[in-house]
């Protein structure tokens, strides 16, 4: 999971740019990245947040009216700055490209773009396997002649070639601004603009929250595949959605999309104390009744006080969270994610001392998270401990771009809830039913949405083969590491090199 915007109008876009990209920092602390053009591309990217990527001295050099940015979460292949988007080509025209989402048929696109136009991805990010598969069928165009259309015919062969998930903003040189999502629109991505003396700016981005800060109006979301080109007289052209059911990720709404966020019409704060109140009857069913009910911060708030509105229990903020930490969920290591939690959380303990807490989190995906949350609670005096889930059981990997892991780590997976229950120590484990969320979205715009890391039922079909070639990535990947790591130990102990 990533964030993405992009920005054209009459004016220099850099600094806006860099504000959209904070308003999304919560989609990715990796690395950031910002390409503009005006007669030239003019990139800047790193590893880090975007205040730490991107100095003065940066956004004065990042000149141009047009222009992407990225946050980048990792969720394949190594955290090398190198690996950072945007990414360039220079023909045809010259393409500046970010995306969301993940390629799953990767290895297939890899091969065709070898045997069939001789490219050869300089890095394994997937984004380059849809940034070249997109010039390969635009280079074959009337280049000298091209037309919208020729731009659009050139996106449809790309979202029949790449499958997965993705939502994409390109910059062609000279043209103007392209973006585009996955024939399921999994990914979100919206439009928005902004009038000015001198003419609109408009901008795409991962989420609305971004056109809060920069004063956009909303216009409309990108569907499932569709296709929005801005031309270079800043005209708006429209290529139609796919006509199948959309299946956007449910796990935006439940946890990675920030809550004053308004996703296909919906406030994700809003959905989100709808899901709490939906949880009421499940915990009244397992017969506890809790003193209080406090939140994992922060992505749990919502959820604990529409539970605790609807049983009528008194909702506490009964752990801080130091806002300075990253988004434990996101973190690449395990090690990492626990030394995140116990750095960030301390509990209150005059509230908690004593007391039966439900504490609601947005998901328990491998538990050792929540084990480290329930035994923070029990340290610092909690009688009894109850952690509710507002998603359900997660059970298979995503598959789509979010960093759930394999099925063997997946503690659901593995266990039942009463093992899990142990596990973490809990005094009662209470998960959402999944009937009761697909009930939640079943109305959205009409259409369903992806409930694959729930069901292990994939809206791309049978995924048998990606899921085994994910794996063997991911398994590579962590071989490298570990060699990288053995690596950098033994050079650490060995002498300095000494001048002749």
């Amino acid at each position: 999971m990533c964030g993405i915007v992009g920005f054209y109008g009459p004016e220099p876009v850099a600094a806006d740019i860099v504000v959209g990209l904070t308003a999304l920092q919560h989609r990715g602390q990796d690395a950031a990245g910002i390409v503009t053009f005006d007669d030239n591309f003019h990139l800047c990217k790193g590893n880090g947040l975007v205040n730490d990527v991107f100095k003065p001295k940066h956004i004065k050099k990042l000149k141009g009216n047009i222009g992407i940015g990225h946050v980048r979460y990792t969720t394949q292949g190594s955290n090398d700055s190198e690996l950072a988007q945007p990414f360039t080509t220079s023909y045809p025209f010259g393409l500046g490209m970010v995306h969301n989402g993940n390629v799953i048929n990767f290895r297939e696109v890899a091969q065709r773009l070898h045997d069939k136009y001789h490219v050869l991805p300089k890095t394994s990010n997937d984004l380059e396997l849809i940034m070249y598969t997109f010039a390969s069928e635009l280079r074959i165009k009337d280049l000298d002649h091209l037309s919208v259309i020729d731009i659009f015919d050139a996106v449809e062969t790309t979202q029949e070639l790449v499958k997965g998930a993705y939502a994409t903003i390109t910059v062609i040189a000279g043209h103007g601004l392209l973006a585009f999502n996955d024939p399921l629109g999994i990914r979100p991505l919206v439009l928005g603009c902004r009038q000015t003396p001198d003419g609109p700016v408009y901008a795409f981005a991962s989420e609305s929250t971004c056109f809060d800060y920069l004063g956009f109006d909303f216009v409309k979301n990108v569907g499932p595949g569709q296709a929005i080109f801005i031309d270079k007289d800043l005209k708006v052209h429209y290529k139609n959605p796919y006509n199948v059911p959309k299946a956007f990720c449910v796990f935006e709404h439940i946890y990675f999309a920030r809550e004053d966020s308004v996703i296909h019409g919906r406030l994700v704060a809003r959905e989100r104390v709808r899901l709490g109140k939906i949880l009421a009857r499940k915990v009244k069913a397992a017969g506890i009744e809790p003193d209080m009910v406090i939140d994992v911060p922060s992505s749990g708030y919502f959820a604990a006080s529409g539970l605790a509105e609807a049983i009528g229990v008194p909702y506490r903020r009964g752990l801080v969270k130091n806002n300075h930490m990253g988004r434990s969920f996101i973190v690449s290591s395990q090690a990492g994610r626990e030394d995140v939690v116990k750095k960030k959380l301390n509990p209150i303990r005059e509230f908690v001392e004593g007391k039966k807490v439900a504490v609601v989190d947005d998901s328990i995906v491998r538990g050792t998270t929540s084990r480290r949350i329930v035994r923070i609670l029990r340290d610092a005096g909690a009688l009894e401990v109850y952690f509710i889930s507002s998603a359900p059981p997660i059970v298979s990997p995503c598959i789509y771009g979010i960093d759930m892991a394999m099925s063997t780590e997946l503690i659901a997976a593995n266990y039942t809830e009463e093992e899990i229950c142990r596990y973490i120590e809990a005094d009662k484990v209470i998960y959402q039913d999944l009937s009761d969320l697909q009930d939640l979205f079943a109305e959205e715009r009409g259409h369903g949405g992806c409930f694959a890391c729930f069901s292990g039922r994939y809206p791309t079909g049978d995924v048998t083969k990606y899921l085994r070639h994910i794996q063997e990535e991911r398994e590579s990947h962590r071989d490298k590491k570990d060699r990288h790591q053995v690596v950098s130990s033994v050079s650490a102990k060995a002498p300095e090199p000494t001048e002749h």
